[in-house]
């Protein structure tokens, strides 16, 4: 598995940085950002999902807090704006 950089959040300037990769074989996204707190977790699972999909987070999944700056980082975002529905 190659992955390829795409980019990291412009406004950290050291270590902590929220930052995304490419995996080049399978174009699946790689995320490293904060992990959610309680409190959004809680929206999440209020705010739902597609109808028949549970809001509860498996074990082995997480929920990450993505800054809105990140965007631009990946690849066809501007296209993708229907919530994968």
């Amino acid at each position: 598995m190659a992955l390829r950089f795409l980019g990291i959040s412009p406004d950290t300037k050291e270590d902590k940085s929220p930052t995304i990769w490419q995996d080049e074989e399978s174009g699946d996204l790689i995320i490293q950002s904060w992990r959610a707190d309680a409190a959004t977790i809680k929206q999440a699972k209020e705010a739902g999902s597609i109808p028949g999909h549970s809001s509860e987070v498996p074990p082995e999944e997480t929920v990450i807090r993505l800054p809105a700056n990140m965007l631009q980082f990946i690849p066809g975002s501007e296209d993708n704006s229907d919530g994968g529905t």
